[in-house]
Parts: structure tokens; C-alpha cells; sequence
């Protein structure tokens, strides 16, 4: 049979479903061969994958690029949201680091399996009991990208524009990112990754602190343009006069409430029986110490004859507040030498109380340059001998060194330019060594005592100069510039910027919101 009449054969056979035993053997090890090689083909592009997945995560190229909030149209990826959260959280820890503890945050654990405790919702601004650290982290940093945005937005549709001071500053951000970095021993890309993980690079943190700089300069560039008269001051005090006055008085305040423990220090029930006993003698006391202030007897003197309910006090700046020992002195009617019994029975209490004058703080502040001289620390411990004399000697070198800056600064142009020059030159002190030592509208208790006594003397005249020491700080040069406003009108001042800002902020915020995506959530923190 010729080739062509077996292959014709054969198809009429397959066709009526008869297979030659010899073709259908050869199918099947062709089949076997196939699938063999498609599972193996397989297998090698689910390696390829794998591999591809392993890279791309190495590289970080998922929370780089995935999207893992929106606000208002504008997409942020993982690390840049990043960039808010560790921000958020290692400014609270800056500002919250000795009460920690205290609040039930563990920084060595993760923050996704910490929840807020009632004391923490107690002391912590917005924080819910329940919610887990990491989500008030969170929401907190979401809260701020959006508020950035949305700054950034109105101050392009205000045309307030980038500068070449902010320019200035965002290099100077810059270069001290890299030195840091290099002070500590390590790379600009390692530290990044040190505070802010693996997925932050120097473009994302140099634009994103470039938008946090914007939005911060716009807010101020309105806040500078604030300004109110006298008159407008003169009112906004006469609203909320509680607010900014103080009260100078007198009290004794008459323990009532009922001891818990009994002679031998266990505990007891305090029953409603023993907490009218308590209050009904302390009131007893509290008549007896009045009649005695009546009698002649100063209110100090009075109260030492029961000092062990009785403490008695002396105010000069008692502020209001709701207390009963609060509204009465704040009370309008309130007149020189008024004095009362006051029973403050939510507080277990009485009070003998003296109303002597109520006013606001007429006195100017001040603004005051200085230069700070810190002694070198003593590298011998407390107990080793020649400690104090190593510690007297140090002092001494210090306090040379603030005479001669004081002289150097006498011997030269002796301006308050020149003062500044040398304050940027040599203080210690990072709150002003880049102004010049300045320091604005000082008021009186702001500053340690040292520094509060040399400014408020009655003496003091611009221009003078002096040398002025405290244990804790060391050394200052200072230099007093002038007088500036009333105190009470700073304050008052201060409120209504501070209202006209938060406004400023509500209106140009209001819309912006991050809308989270789940998956890309998932890099961040």
C-alpha cells in the first residue's frame, strides 16, 4: 500500500473513531512529553516571578510608587506618607518623652498593638481610648499632609510664590540632613532610612519638607500681616476681662475632708455621717481663723494656729477659674479689703479668704540681648577628690571668657549691631545664637530668676550692658535693648492672632481630607 493510500486509511479510520494502536501509543508519549514540558515551563515562570517580586521589593519599588492616600485629587505614595507619620510620632516623642510611661506608650513595641489608655485620652490632645497608637499617629499625619496641600494650593492661587529665602533655608535643611549623617557615621541614604524607613529617599524628603516649608511661610506671611489698634485691644480686653486679669488676695484653705485610714493606718469607708463631721469642724475652724482676721490678727498668723488643717497662702496673680473660691474673687462687686467664708463642699473644703485688688499687667515687657557661656563639665564624678576645685576652676574659665567678650565688645563699636555680631559669634544658646542673643517681649517670671531680676530693675536703661550668672546655665553676657509694649496687650494681642489664624487655616482647609488606600496603608509605619 502506497504512503498516500495508508494516509488516506488512517483518516477514514480516525474519522469513524478507530485508532491505530501504533499512533495512538505515539500520542500519548507526545501528550506526556507535553505536559511534562508545560509543567516545567511553568514552574521556571513562576521562579522568574518570584524573582521579579523578590527585587522589586528589595527595592522598595512598591511603597515608591503605590498610592496610599489621595487628597483632593493629588495621590501620595507609602513613603511619602511616611514622611508625615515619623514626623508626627517622633515629635510627640521629643515632647512627650519623660511621660511616656505615664501615658502607656511603649516605643519598643509595635504601635499597631498598643491601644490609647483612658490615662492617655485623658493627656493626650485628640487621642481616643480604645484606638491603637498607630492610628492616632496616623490620623495626625494624614490631618497634616492634607492641611499642606491645601496651603500649598491657596498660597499658588494667592500668588505667594517660592522665594530665594526659603530656597536659602531648604539648602541649609539640606546640608545639615548630610552632616548629620555624616557626624553619626553614617550615609545621607542610610540615615534617611534610620528615621523614616527604607522606602525614603532625598528626593521625597527634600520636596516634601519643601512643601511643609511653603505652607508654613504662607501661614506666617498672614499671621505678620495681623495688626490691631489700641482701641480694638481695648475692647477685645473689656470682652474676656477674666481672661487676662490677676487677683492679689489672701487665703487659708480648711481641710474637710474625712480621713480614710484609721489610728493604725488601715483603710476605711468614708461614710456621707463622717463627711458632715469632717466639713462641720473644718468649718468651725475656717469661723475661728475669720474672727481672729476680724480680731486683728494677720490671716497668716491666724491660720498657723491650725497648721495642721489650715495652709495659708498670699497671691500676687491669682488667675480666674470656675472654683468657688475662683468666681468669688472674680466677681464684679468684688471691692478692696472684702473677705468672706467660703464653703467648697465639692472639694471637701472651706476657705478664709481676702480680696485685696484686681488688675491687669500694665507693665511693659522688655527685649533683651545676651550672650550665653556654658563651663566645660567636670569629667571627674561628684565623689573623686578635687571634684569642686575642678568645677570652680571651669567656672572661673567661663566666667573670664564672658568678661572678655565683654570687653572685646567695649573696645569696638560697642552697638547693639556689634553685641549681636558676637552673640552669633559665641553664645551657647541655641534658642537665639542665630538672632543676634535676641529676645522679644520678655515678660516678667519668663526668664530664670538671674535674668528676670537684671531686665525688670526699675534702674534698667537701654544700652546697659552687665555680666550675670546662674548654677544651671552658666555665664550671660547681656545687653538691654528697650521697652516694648504693655504685657496685657501682648497677651491680648497674642489671642486675638492666634483666632484670626486658626480661622485663616479652617477656611483654606476646609474640603481637604486623605482618603486612604488599604493596600498601600499597609507600608506605612
Amino acid at each position: 500500500m502506497s504512503a498516500s493510500r495508508e494516509k488516506k486509511t488512517r483518516q477514514d479510520l480516525n474519522s469513524s473513531g478507530w485508532a491505530d494502536p501504533k499512533n495512538a501509543r505515539e500520542a500519548k508519549q507526545r501528550k506526556e512529553e507535553h505536559r511534562t514540558n508545560l509543567l516545567y515551563g511553568t514552574i521556571g515562570v513562576v521562579f522568574l516571578v518570584l524573582a521579579i517580586v523578590a527585587v522589586v521589593w528589595r527595592t522598595n519599588i512598591i511603597p515608591k510608587t503605590l498610592t496610599a492616600a489621595t487628597v483632593n485629587g493629588e495621590k501620595y505614595t507609602a513613603a511619602e506618607v511616611n514622611f508625615y507619620f515619623e514626623n508626627n510620632y517622633q515629635n510627640f516623642l521629643n515632647q512627650n518623652y519623660n511621660y511616656l510611661s505615664m501615658i502607656g506608650l511603649d516605643t519598643g513595641s509595635s504601635l499597631k498593638s498598643q491601644t490609647v489608655s483612658a490615662t492617655g485620652a485623658m493627656f493626650v490632645t485628640d487621642a481616643t481610648e480604645g484606638e491603637t497608637w498607630y492610628d492616632y499617629f496616623l490620623n495626625g499625619a494624614l490631618d497634616q499632609m492634607a492641611g499642606i496641600q491645601a496651603l500649598n494650593d491657596a498660597a499658588a492661587a494667592d500668588g505667594f510664590t517660592w522665594t530665594d529665602e526659603l530656597q536659602a533655608n531648604l539648602d541649609a535643611n539640606m546640608e545639615t540632613l548630610s552632616s548629620t549623617a555624616s557626624t553619626y557615621g553614617y550615609t545621607e541614604q542610610q540615615y534617611l532610612s534610620l528615621i523614616y524607613g527604607s522606602t525614603m529617599t532625598r528626593s521625597i524628603y527634600e520636596e516634601q519638607t519643601r512643601r511643609s516649608m511653603l505652607a508654613t511661610a504662607y501661614l506666617q506671611d498672614y499671621q505678620d500681616s495681623l495688626s490691631y489698634t489700641d482701641e480694638e485691644l481695648e475692647a477685645a480686653y473689656e470682652e474676656a476681662r477674666t481672661t487676662y486679669d490677676h487677683v492679689t488676695c489672701q487665703f487659708v484653705r480648711v481641710n474637710g475632708a474625712a480621713a480614710d485610714t484609721d489610728e493604725e493606718g488601715n483603710e476605711i469607708e468614708v461614710t456621707d455621717e463622717m463627711t458632715a463631721e469632717a466639713m462641720a469642724t473644718a468649718k468651725t475652724t475656717a469661723d475661728a481663723i475669720y474672727a481672729a482676721y476680724q480680731a486683728g490678727t494677720s490671716l497668716e498668723d491666724a491660720a498657723a494656729e491650725y497648721e495642721s488643717t489650715a495652709s495659708y497662702t498670699n497671691s500676687e496673680s491669682y488667675t480666674y477659674n470656675t472654683s468657688v473660691l475662683g468666681e468669688w474673687l472674680y466677681d464684679d462687686a468684688r471691692q478692696a479689703g472684702d473677705s468672706a467664708v467660703l464653703e467648697d463642699a465639692d472639694n471637701d473644703a472651706y476657705y478664709v479668704v481676702v480680696f485685696n485688688s484686681r488688675g491687669r499687667d500694665d507693665y511693659n515687657t522688655v527685649n533683651v540681648r545676651h550672650i550665653l557661656i556654658q563651663p566645660e563639665a567636670s569629667e571627674l564624678s561628684e565623689d573623686d577628690e578635687g571634684y569642686e576645685d575642678d568645677v570652680a576652676a571651669k567656672n572661673a574659665e567661663a566666667e573670664q571668657k564672658a568678661q572678655d567678650i565683654l570687653a572685646e565688645w567695649e573696645s569696638g563699636d560697642a552697638t547693639e549691631d556689634s553685641f549681636a555680631a558676637l552673640a552669633n559669634e559665641y553664645s551657647e544658646d541655641p534658642g537665639s545664637n542665630t538672632t543676634g542673643g535676641l529676645y522679644e517681649q520678655v515678660y516678667q517670671g519668663q526668664m530664670m530668676t538671674e535674668f528676670n531680676d537684671w531686665c525688670f530693675d526699675p534702674a534698667r536703661q537701654p544700652g546697659d550692658t552687665g555680666i550675670i550668672h546662674n548654677d544651671s546655665t552658666g555665664y550671660h553676657v547681656m545687653y538691654f535693648v528697650g521697652y516694648d509694649k504693655p504685657y496685657w496687650q501682648i497677651r491680648v494681642t497674642n489671642a486675638l492672632v492666634s483666632d484670626a489664624v486658626d480661622s485663616f487655616y479652617t477656611e483654606k482647609t476646609e474640603g481637604y481630607t486623605a482618603e486612604q488606600s488599604s493596600f498601600g496603608m499597609r507600608f506605612v509605619g
